[in-house]
């Protein structure tokens, strides 16, 4: 096993959100698997989701287990509960922008004799606020992708390529993030290794962030919330992940939020919760696209109707399809 210390771990470089270059951010991720986001969210943004978040801070109750201190709180299932979190946590355009280079999945098969490339984009994974109280202890490092059984080798930065991981997070500082207060702790280049290599808390680098400030991370690397040592003070973060668009997503986005909320968002904030199809054809519903469910009433089959529509209407399934389906 490779000897580990602080002093050959990667850096972990700093951008600032404005102006902001995908490419060298993507780069640095592959090298240290975190990076830090300066001024991704401005205090009004912050202001009005902690307004949104808070009354369901204040109901929420200890967790039953050791995986979350008793002295923190969460808010899950965001997009039915804060719009602007949405809009401007999962939907930001850096963090969209790395998703888009690092979880984007291209599959070439044949149809016949024909070669199609079907190309599926990322989703939402989960959201989730986090308020962590003094006396928090450390939370466990860990590894977000195990929930996809993403099992990996070691490998260096220059034989890193697109596809190893399955999700990517982002966590936005609602108020001042240190040390002292519990600022989210990870290895960097634990991305890079064995899925049977362990952590080491020596190894540790600690995401201090101002208000506003984000951390962005790979799933593959070890990270964990930190002990709140401090007598007053309160860490506040907002947290979501996004996942490759085939896979399972780690929060049930169909069963967390109503669909009439759901429905009130643009089109492109309803795929990337998951109302979409992922090429070639999967996540269809009546072999149709899922977001038609926000425009068209559904029918009682009993009543002359199946699905999307009455049957009329239905005769003309399949012009939506992507090219390389067609119904019989």
């Amino acid at each position: 096993m490779t000897l580990r210390t602080r002093e050959n771990l990667p850096p972990v470089d700093q951008f600032s959100s404005d102006p902001f270059n995908t490419d060298k951010v993507v780069q640095s991720l592959i090298s240290s698997g975190g990076v830090v986001i300066r001024g991704l969210l401005s205090e009004s943004a912050l202001a009005v989701i902690e307004k949104d978040v808070r009354p369901y801070l204040e109901a929420d109750k200890p967790w039953q287990g050791d995986f979350f201190p008793p002295e923190t709180r969460r808010v899950y299932g965001l997009a039915g509960k804060s719009t602007e979190f949405m809009h401007h946590i999962v939907a930001d355009p850096l963090y969209q922008s790395v998703c888009n280079k690092l979880l984007t999945s291209r599959f070439i098969s044949y149809l016949g004799q024909k070669l199609e490339i079907s190309t599926s984009t990322p989703q939402l994974n989960n959201t989730m606020v986090f308020s962590i109280g003094p006396g928090a202890k450390n939370q466990e490092l860990h590894r977000d992708d195990m929930i996809h059984h993403n099992y990996l080798t070691a490998i260096s930065p220059k034989e890193y390529k697109v596809g190893r991981d399955t999700g990517i997070g982002l966590f936005v500082a609602g108020k001042k993030s240190t040390k002292a207060n519990g600022a989210t702790r990870f290895i960097p280049g634990s991305h890079l290794w064995d899925s049977l290599e362990p952590p080491n808390e020596d190894l540790v680098y600690y995401a201090e962030l101002n208000p506003g400030d984000a951390f962005i991370v790979l799933s593959s690397c070890f990270h964990g919330g930190s002990a709140n040592t401090t007598h007053n003070e309160e860490r506040l973060l907002y947290s979501c992940f996004m996942t490759k668009g085939f896979l399972r997503q780690e929060e049930n986005q169909y069963l967390a939020s109503p669909l009439e909320k759901i429905r009130e968002y643009p089109e492109y904030l309803q795929k990337l919760i998951g109302y979409n199809l992922s090429n070639p054809f999967l996540g269809w519903l009546d072999l149709e696209d899922p977001r038609k469910a926000f425009s068209t009433a559904f029918v009682d089959k009993d009543k002359g109707g199946y699905g999307f529509g009455p049957r009329s209407a239905r005769d003309k399934r399949g012009a939506h399809l992507p090219r390389t389906w067609t119904l019989n």
